[in-house]
């Protein structure tokens, strides 16, 4: 079994799993640091790119950052909060699970594709640099709204 094939089962997984985590998440109330920590750990992902085998060209990382945060557009637009029992809450939005299993579906046929003309390790680096590319301004977009709420909440304006 080839290195695409175990690392695109692999992003499968990791997909089901971010759906259960954000189930899970919207029946709890939320704060700052939820939101600001999942990008905080991922960042250390970003040693990979001390072995040679993952770096990027400049032109490859402008357009892998180019879309990963026109990716992030879709999460963003669907990740809402609310106040609840004076908490404040992630909202469910059906549409977030449909855009998360197009995003992975989008990027394992990426992968497929790719893989036929970029080496494995060039291709995991720029992977990487896409999910963190979407996750970053998915998340201050959600800690922007979250503060917002929780002044709303505290009376603070």
């Amino acid at each position: 079994m080839n290195f695409v094939v175990v690392s695109s089962i692999g992003a499968v997984f990791m997909g089901i799993f971010a759906l259960f985590v954000r189930m899970k998440a919207a029946k709890k109330p939320t704060n700052a640091l939820k939101i600001i920590l999942p990008p905080v750990f991922m960042s250390s992902g970003a040693l990979m790119y001390v072995v040679p085998q993952f770096r990027l060209t400049g032109m490859e990382i402008t357009e892998v950052v180019i879309l990963g945060m026109l990716f992030s557009i879709l999460l963003i637009k669907t990740s809402k909060f609310e106040i609840r029992e004076n908490e404040i809450y992630l909202k469910r939005s059906k549409a977030f699970i449909y855009i998360l299993v197009g995003l992975l579906i989008v990027r394992l046929a990426l992968k497929s594709i790719l893989s036929t003309t970029i080496d494995f390790g060039e291709l995991s680096g720029m992977f990487f640099l896409l999910a963190f590319s979407m996750i970053v301004p998915w998340r201050v977009a959600m800690y922007l709204d979250y503060k917002k709420l929780y002044r709303q909440l505290h009376g603070q304006h």
